[in-house]
C-alpha cells in the first residue's frame, strides 16, 4: 500500500470516535465533581475524599446519638464497635465511665452542655487522621475539634485545631 492508495475519509466514523472520546472525558469528570459533592466539598486531593465520606459519616451518626442522649450507642460509636459491652476490658484506657464524664448533659466536664445540634464547619486530612472541627448548639465562637482514624474507624480527641475563620 503506498500514499496514493489510502483509505478514504469516513465522515461517520470519525464522528463516532469524536462522540465517543467526548462522552467518556464528560463522564469521568461528571464522576469526579459528584464524587467531591459527596465527600463534603472538602479541599483535599481526591484519594482522601473516602476518608472525609466515612469520617463525617461518622460524627454525623455519634452527635446524633447524643443528641438522643443514647450514650452507649454513641460510645460504640465512638471505639467503633457496637458490641463492646461484651467485652469492656479490650477497650483501652478510655471507658465508658470517662466517656460520659466527658459528653453526658448532667456531667460538670462537659462545657457545652446537652448537644441539641452540631454542624461540622471545616475538616481536613492531617498525616493519617482526619481533623474535623464541630460546632454544637449553633455556637459562633468555640468549636470543639475531633479526628478521625480511617484506618481503625475510631473519633478521638484532636490536640490540633483548625482554622476556622474570624
Amino acid at each position: 500500500m503506498t500514499l496514493l492508495d489510502a483509505p478514504s475519509y469516513n465522515e461517520a466514523r470519525e464522528r463516532r470516535k469524536r462522540i465517543l472520546v467526548v462522552s467518556i472525558l464528560s463522564a469521568f469528570v461528571a464522576l469526579v465533581i459528584g464524587s467531591w459533592i459527596a465527600a463534603g466539598w472538602p479541599v483535599d486531593w481526591p484519594w482522601n475524599w473516602w476518608a472525609h465520606m466515612q469520617g463525617r459519616a461518622a460524627v454525623n451518626t455519634f452527635f446524633k446519638d447524643l443528641e438522643k442522649n443514647d450514650m452507649a450507642g454513641a460510645y460504640g460509636i465512638w471505639v467503633h464497635d457496637s458490641k463492646w459491652q461484651e467485652h469492656k476490658e479490650k477497650l483501652g484506657s478510655y471507658t465508658f465511665d470517662r466517656f460520659q464524664e466527658d459528653w453526658s448533659p448532667t456531667s460538670t466536664q462537659n462545657e457545652y452542655g446537652a448537644i441539641k445540634s452540631h454542624d461540622i464547619v471545616a475538616a481536613r486530612m492531617a498525616g493519617n487522621v482526619l481533623l474535623m472541627g464541630i460546632r454544637l448548639n449553633g455556637s459562633k465562637s468555640k468549636a470543639i475539634f475531633l479526628n478521625y482514624d480511617p484506618h481503625t474507624h475510631q473519633l478521638g480527641f484532636s490536640p490540633v485545631e483548625l482554622y476556622l475563620g474570624p
